[in-house]
């Protein structure tokens, strides 16, 4: 232990923007992460990890700057370090027991004890580092550790075998992301083990956590439209219960829409036409930095609804977005430049998209389901999302309920909660109104002897003014008068 004497300071790193929490868009991702830098790799594969920070999200599922190869990094990046606003849900579907391969071996030189491999994702349990023929041993000979670029570091140890080496001959395992398919994103159900997988895994997310799925996302693995049916599908029922929305990704890449008139007929090939489910194209830069659009997307409506009192009655369109440009997915994340007209109409294919007006917003309210589907209650997203919203709520705030006495205290108990509930809403401008009734004609005797109560809410959410139209005219009444003197 080093002897200190005098004055001295010592340096943090800058810390984060405490996120704003927020559930009423509560994301739940889908995707592959660096999980090498996990604190446990291998307990977190097709697991739910709830995080409330970066450093939470950091220590379930691993985090890098690796933007390109793990898609969870970019909801992580997107939520906690663009937006600043938690929680989100991370399911890793990329394992490091099977979605691996080995790296060579090869010397490394050693400096001041230390050697980087400059290799991601390596899993350090699988490394053989040798000292010319000496087989070095974790703990006794050397320590290991990660840089900010996700390399490992070897520490060699004073009292060990490779305190005098120049080099060092290093060999093991990595993690592939390029290996994780569409198909362990779906996941499933193991019939002989009783594990679940990939997007089975969001039923466990309220059992463990007691919190609705909000956004289901897994960006850039959903322009697979195997994969967004899935995600649609998961939106619904969930728990047998509760409904939510997804957001996907329609394809940009050479073979997907490259330009603005491509949207429509890439959205039809892909059916995505689910009311609960948003498709955003094209991609999107920071910088050097590219997103899917998604990532961004779904971040950015659960900081609106955060920064509403966790209220989903506010579209996210037309909306600050924190980027520099909107790119394709090829090689070159080719730019493309879309101005209102175009991105009208990219709308009028049911799809958002984003444009520069005096910096980079997003534009579009319409769900995946338009335009053939007209009912407001599932046209306009945020419509959708507050009906979604409002439901789960209901359920959640009157399961207590189930099994009393069903007589008239209840009924008038409930009404009376949620009529509240909705003047409450109104009041504070969140919605036009809302009401609840019990009519005797939809509950006959049958029903209440089977422990059946039916009750019928009416709910009227505020729809986005989406078109706005000022007529100018000339008046030469206003002519004459100015010129005519009195």
């Amino acid at each position: 232990m080093s002897y200190n004497r005098g004055v001295r300071i010592l340096e943090n790193p800058t810390s984060l923007t405490t996120p704003t929490v927020g559930k009423a868009a509560f994301q739940v991702v889908v995707g592959a992460s660096p999980v090498n830098l996990a604190e446990d790799p291998y307990n977190s594969t097709n697991v739910v990890k709830l995080a409330y920070s970066l450093t939470e999200a950091s220590a379930a599922v691993g985090y890098s700057k690796n933007l390109k190869d793990y898609n969870l990094n970019q909801s992580i990046s997107a939520t906690f370090e663009k937006f600043a606003v938690a929680p989100i849900a991370l399911i890793n579907v990329l394992d490091p027991k099977k979605h691996k391969e080995a790296i060579p071996k090869a010397n490394y030189p050693v400096d001041a004890l230390q050697t980087t491999v400059n290799i991601e994702g390596l899993l350090l349990d699988t490394l053989m580092i040798e000292n010319g023929e000496t087989l070095l041993q974790a703990e006794v000979d050397y320590i290991t550790s990660f840089d900010e670029s996700g390399y490992a570091v070897i520490t060699l140890l004073e009292s060990g075998a490779g305190k005098d080496a120049v080099a060092l001959s290093i060999a093991g395992d990595k993690i592939d992301p390029s290996k994780v398919t569409s198909a362990d994103i779906i996941g499933g159900y193991n019939v002989n083990t009783g594990k679940e997988s990939g997007l089975e895994l969001i039923r466990q997310v309220y059992p463990l956590y007691g919190m609705v799925p909000g956004l289901i996302l897994s960006p850039g693995y959903s322009r697979d439209p195997a994969v967004a049916s899935v995600m649609a599908t998961k939106c619904l029922k969930i728990n047998g219960l509760f409904t939510c929305e997804c957001i996907v990704d329609l394809d940009s890449t050479p073979e997907g829409a490259t330009k603005y008139t491509d949207v429509k007929t890439v959205k039809e090939r892909s059916r995505f036409v689910s009311e609960h489910m948003e498709a955003v194209w094209p991609k999107v830069r920071i910088g050097d930095e590219i997103y899917y659009y998604s990532a961004l997307y779904a971040a950015l409506i659960a900081y609106t609804d955060a920064n509403n009192d966790d209220v989903p009655n506010l579209s996210a369109s037309n909306k600050a977005l924190p980027i520099t440009g909107l790119c394709l997915d090829d090689e070159s994340s080719s730019e493309i430049v879309i101005d209102q007209e175009q991105a009208n109409t990219v709308n009028g294919f049911g799809v958002v998209t984003a444009l520069n007006f005096n910096g980079f917003r997003s534009w579009g309210n319409n769900s995946a389901a338009y335009p053939q589907t007209t009912d407001p209650k599932d046209r306009w997203f945020c419509c959708r999302r507050f009906f979604s919203w409002w439901g789960n709520a209901f359920i959640l705030n009157y399961f207590q309920k189930v099994d009393e006495q069903a007589d008239t205290r209840l009924i008038e108990a409930i009404c009376d909660a949620e009529n509240i509930r909705g003047n409450s809403y109104t009041a504070q401008g969140k919605c036009a109104g809302a009401r609840i009734t019990y009519n005797e004609d939809e509950n006959p005797i049958e029903n209440i002897l089977n422990g059946k109560i039916q009750f019928r809410q009416y709910l009227a959410p505020y729809t986005p003014a989406e078109d706005i139209l000022n007529v100018l005219e000339f008046d030469p009444t206003i002519l004459e008068a100015a010129l005519g003197g009195e």
